[in-house]
């Protein structure tokens, strides 16, 4: 047994003299030698400037590989997990044929991104092209819109184009450009670049119409009282 051991200890530092790692040795060596019994073995061992550089580099290729592994373990979790979602919620997609629930949906987002103040028209802001979109096509399906009464604004920061601006925000509204006031550009950004390089600003729409400003802004008050107060 001693015969093994040495043979094992003296090969496992002739291993580490030529610039091995720990995990290196005990996979060559295949055997679970525990660290504080390498520790003792090497510690007589001076290691040349080479082997530690070289003992260094295979410790950061090997923590480098393992964060590679991480990061595509971790991808393939979220991707599950994203596809599990889906599958848990995509029946809710076709509840929105329903104008009852339509009506609620848009009402509850004028609620939250719209403006309170003009009674006689709707004045909705957001930055998010998909807000925008859901809240325009639902506000299309569930009333009868006059295409005349829509107004756009962009407003945006100083170094952003704006003609670009207006085409982006023209094609997600299918509001026509002759229907948009001048962009208005944020005056604390002058001077300043963007950061966001995806960040397309943000639309203002305003619908002029006081009676469809009264039905939205009544709706999550009467969703509040039926439900919760009653």
């Amino acid at each position: 047994m001693k015969s093994q051991y040495y043979k094992f200890k003296n090969r496992a530092i002739l291993l580490r003299k030529s610039g091995k790692t720990y995990g290196e040795i005990k996979s060559i060596l295949n055997k679970n030698i525990s660290k504080s019994t390498l520790s003792i073995w090497f510690k007589n061992i001076n290691l040349t400037k080479e082997q530690q550089g070289k003992i260094k580099k295979s410790i950061k290729n090997k923590i480098y590989h393992s964060r590679i592994r991480a990061l595509t373990t971790n991808k393939k979790k979220r991707e599950q997990y994203l596809i599990s979602v889906n599958n848990r919620v995509k029946h809710l997609g076709n509840n929105v044929k329903n104008k009852s629930i339509a009506k609620i949906i848009v009402a509850m987002l004028y609620l939250g991104e719209g403006s309170k103040t003009q009674r006689g028209s709707l004045m909705f802001c957001n930055s998010n092209p998909l807000v925008v979109n859901i809240f325009l096509n639902l506000l299309r399906y569930c009333y009868n819109i006059n295409e005349s009464k829509f107004r756009c604004t962009v407003q945006c920061r100083a170094d952003q184009n704006i003609k670009n601006l207006e085409k982006f925000w023209s094609k997600v509204t299918k509001i026509p450009l002759n229907q948009f006031y001048a962009t208005k550009i944020d005056p604390r950004t002058i001077g300043k670049p963007s950061k966001k390089l995806n960040y397309k600003g943000v639309c203002r729409i305003d619908y002029f119409s006081a009676d469809l400003y009264t039905e939205l802004i009544k709706i999550p008050e009467i969703i509040y009282r039926e439900s919760f107060l009653n």
